[in-house]
């Protein structure tokens, strides 16, 4: 399997491979300063990374808007890596390129896009849809029925009530209940969670 990106992301993206048996594992990165991760030789740089041979990769950059950026350079994956701790119920779907790590839990008929990070003891009930290039932080838990829309963040501890919606490249911070829909490009935090910024 080949990564790109070598920060902490890609540590728990090891070791999330790792959990599966997967021993076979290669990483690129543009920082010139990374030449060993994990004990292992960096192989070059995102050039070098977009013109290997294999399909079979994951972009492991937290940043969601970054991840999709470099994700529209790249051909198609056929990837993705579950941790064998996490919990995800047989009638839910999950993307390619999406990363799903240990003790998260994913219920029935939920539907997780492409390239999205579902990241430690993050739950996400049943019926929910979550779209390209969504992060759920650790300890996130998400309700019945809510739906993510492309490139939003649900912070660490962040609660979302069922039936919610959540729009676009929204931030939603870190411990902020969520009673109410919350439109594309909003930061939201508090509890109950309050709009503080909207992004153009």
């Amino acid at each position: 399997m080949d990564v790109f990106g070598t920060s902490g992301h890609a540590k728990v993206i090891f070791d999330t491979l790792s959990s599966n048996g997967i021993q076979n594992i290669s990483f690129w990165d543009d920082d010139d300063s990374k030449q060993i991760f994990v004990g292992l030789k960096v192989l070059g740089k995102f050039e070098d990374f977009k013109n290997r041979d294999s399909n079979k990769y994951i972009v492991a950059i937290g940043n969601n808007l970054t991840r999709k950026n470099l994700v529209k350079r790249l051909r198609e994956t056929t990837s993705f890596a579950i941790h064998n701790a996490s919990v995800i119920s047989s009638s839910a779907k999950i993307g390619v390129g999406t990363v799903v790590m240990a003790n998260a839990t994913i219920n029935a008929d939920t539907v997780v896009g492409n390239h999205v990070i579902v990241n430690t003891n993050a739950s996400i009930d049943h019926d929910c849809i979550i779209a390209d290039f969504v992060h759920v932080s650790p300890n996130a838990a998400l309700a019945g029925g809510v739906t993510v829309g492309e490139g939003s963040h649900i912070g660490i501890g962040a609660c979302v009530i069922q039936g919610i919606t959540i729009g676009s490249w929204c931030v939603i911070g870190a411990g902020t209940v969520v009673i109410e829909n919350v439109p594309d490009g909003c930061t939201l935090v508090g509890n109950p969670g309050r709009i503080i910024k909207r992004h153009e």
